[in-house]
């Protein structure tokens, strides 16, 4: 060990050790073996030249210049965590960090999210998409968008959007000849979202057809990408279609929509307060929605 460098990692076992009265224990806690700590302390005591602990058998106990090293240790680590983490927040006090489900965020909010870039340039956006819930500290996410029915542990939840189910196809599907009734469905195959069933739609359309098998997709976006490729038709959430829909690449089937009893929650740590840049986030989404909103009215009109 060199004696220009103060070999940290031994700091660290020493701290452990001292604060413990434990080789074992402090092995435990920085996750290396109980050899490894008493091979770093020896180090450091080489490099100090000076006994930090006596051993006694299996116990150690500080020696005077033990404690006096430790308190100091301590003090020096404790200023080192209060650095990084007033650090940590000054650089993430522009960046807003959100996840969402893959469909949600490639088939609606990514095509929009440059409009929330543009009106806020001094936030600097970060899109993580997963099927699974996330770890908001591991991660280091700020918020999420969540679809389902709310009621989440250890979240403070909003509702940013309600949505509807209604069947999607191509329009070159069976050479164009497409359903022009719900009970013309029993004769096409019907795909399926993971958790989405088609018979409560078919309920709503006064239809008695069994529930389709498959196939069946974990993620509504590549349940739609299927269905764009002539793979049978699709029961689509408005929010993740309409944009297909409007380009020709779908085409809705029938003038009968069921609401869903999900909607999409923006949702963050309950122990957090909500930042400014997460209540700025939610009151884009929320304007996102009304604008959705008269767009279809307009077109609605104007059919």
């Amino acid at each position: 060990m060199s004696r220009s460098q103060l070999p940290l990692n031994a700091l660290r076992a020493f701290e452990a050790a001292a604060r413990l009265e434990s080789f074992s224990q402090a092995a435990d806690e920085i996750h290396v073996t109980h050899g490894a700590v008493s091979h770093q302390v020896k180090g450091l005591e080489e490099f100090l030249g000076v006994d930090l602990f006596a051993r006694t058998g299996r116990r150690v106990v500080l020696t005077g210049d033990g404690k006096f090293f430790a308190e100091r240790v301590r003090a020096a680590m404790q200023q080192i965590g209060e650095a990084a983490a007033a650090i940590s927040r000054h650089g993430r006090a522009n960046r807003l960090a959100v996840s969402t489900m893959p469909s949600f965020a490639s088939r609606w909010l990514m095509p929009r999210i440059g409009r929330f870039m543009d009106a806020h340039p001094d936030l600097e956006v970060s899109i993580h998409s997963s099927l699974s819930l996330v770890d908001f500290v591991r991660d280091e996410i700020d918020a999420a968008i969540r679809f389902g029915r709310g009621n989440w542990p250890n979240v403070h939840e909003e509702i940013v959007m309600h949505d509807e189910y209604f069947p999607v196809c191509s329009p070159h599907l069976n050479r164009g000849r497409l359903p022009k009734r719900p009970q013309d469905l029993a004769r096409f195959k019907l795909l399926l979202s993971d958790q989405e069933p088609w018979t409560p739609w078919f309920r709503a359309a006064g239809v008695d057809l069994p529930e389709p098998t498959g196939p069946e997709f974990n993620d509504a976006a590549l349940m739609l990408q299927a269905t764009e490729a002539h793979q049978g038709i699709a029961l689509a959430r408005r929010s993740i279609s309409e944009a297909d829909i409007a380009s020709g690449k779908l085409v809705r089937l029938f003038d009968i929509a069921l609401p869903s009893d999900s909607a999409y929650y923006l949702v963050w740590p309950k122990h957090r307060e909500a930042s400014k840049k997460i209540l700025t986030f939610r009151d884009w989404l929320l304007g996102e929605t009304k604008r959705g909103k008269r767009t279809r009215i307009k077109a609605s009109a104007a059919d």
